[in-house]
């Protein structure tokens, strides 16, 4: 059963959202929140041809799961909150708050068991979750999909050292000089003062406050003090996150918690879909091959949901 919601943390920004429930009408039901990775995306986390929300929305209806999706906010007002936010913008405006506006929604819904609530988050949403949990939004647990502890400068520095190995030699030169500028870009984050930063564009429409904010948060810190059982998940394809970076990174912060999974899906890229061409150079028609969900990586978020 599907029914229609608004999200709204802020009142300038109410969004669409989904509310997917299983069809029993005797039971409450464990659910969950999604939250976005990175960019503007849309409720169903539509990446090319491939909706990994709805997919996993649909798949855990059907295994007695609620859930809630809903526009990210840069989907839906993007424009204005650049107009209105320029660099005052950060994760807190882009995708915390209205997280924790999905979570209260959830937890005052009769249908749902307020004591076994979730985030779920993929990629920048499943780096946030500890944090969206920290700052109010108090779950039960986090199913962290191709997240990542590093910060989010060492992220996109590495992604584009990666892209250059595949680049003709001509082309690499080039390539490394913006790599190098960029580099120096990020370096200046941390000495900025709040103002400076905040009026520092660094690309785009991107400015330097946006890291900074980020950096002031450090994710590691959220995710060592977590208490919450935590599930992480990555797929082996993924060139977006890395295993040694990432996925061990998140084993070897996390070797004290009392309950904390790791599965490492062979094959399976950022949007845990196949991989087929395994590069960050094909990425985007990789992403516009249809695909669904792996369905191992449904079942086990399923099986450790039911288990909580």
């Amino acid at each position: 059963m599907i029914k229609q919601i608004t999200v709204v943390a802020n009142a300038a920004y109410p969004l669409e959202g989904i509310l997917t429930l299983p069809d029993s009408h005797t039971d409450i039901f464990p659910a969950v929140v999604f939250v976005h990775g990175s960019g503007a995306l849309d409720k169903d986390e539509t990446v090319g041809a491939n909706k990994l929300f709805r997919d996993l929305a649909d798949g855990l209806a059907n295994q007695g799961i609620a859930s809630l999706r809903y526009d990210k906010r840069t989907f839906a007002y993007g424009k204005q909150m650049v107009q209105e936010l320029g660099g005052k913008l950060s994760v807190k405006e882009e995708v915390i708050e209205d997280a924790i506006a999905a979570v209260e929604i959830l937890k005052k819904d009769p249908r749902v068991d307020a004591n076994r609530i979730f985030i779920i988050g993929h990629s920048l949403g499943g780096t946030l979750a500890p944090r969206i949990d920290a700052e109010g939004g108090d779950v039960v647990g986090l199913i962290i999909l191709a997240g990542t502890s590093r910060t989010l400068e060492e992220v996109i520095l590495n992604q584009n050292e990666d892209s250059i190995k595949h680049l003709e030699a001509s082309q690499q030169e080039i390539a490394l000089i913006h790599v190098k500028e960029l580099k120096d870009k990020f370096d200046c984050i941390s000495d900025m003062k709040v103002e400076m930063a905040q009026q520092t564009i660094l690309f785009g429409s991107v400015y330097a406050w946006y890291f900074k904010e980020m950096n002031q948060h450090p994710i590691k810190d959220y995710v060592s003090r977590s208490k919450k059982p935590i599930f992480v998940v990555q797929g082996d394809k993924d060139v977006q996150v890395s295993i040694e970076k990432d996925f061990n990174r998140y084993r070897e912060i996390l070797k004290d918690h009392p309950d904390v999974s790791f599965k490492l899906y062979p094959g399976l890229n950022h949007m845990f879909m196949k991989a087929v061409f395994g590069t960050l150079k094909d990425i985007w028609d990789e992403y516009n091959i249809p695909q669904s969900v792996d369905r191992n990586v449904l079942e086990d978020i399923v099986k450790w949901i039911l288990s909580k």
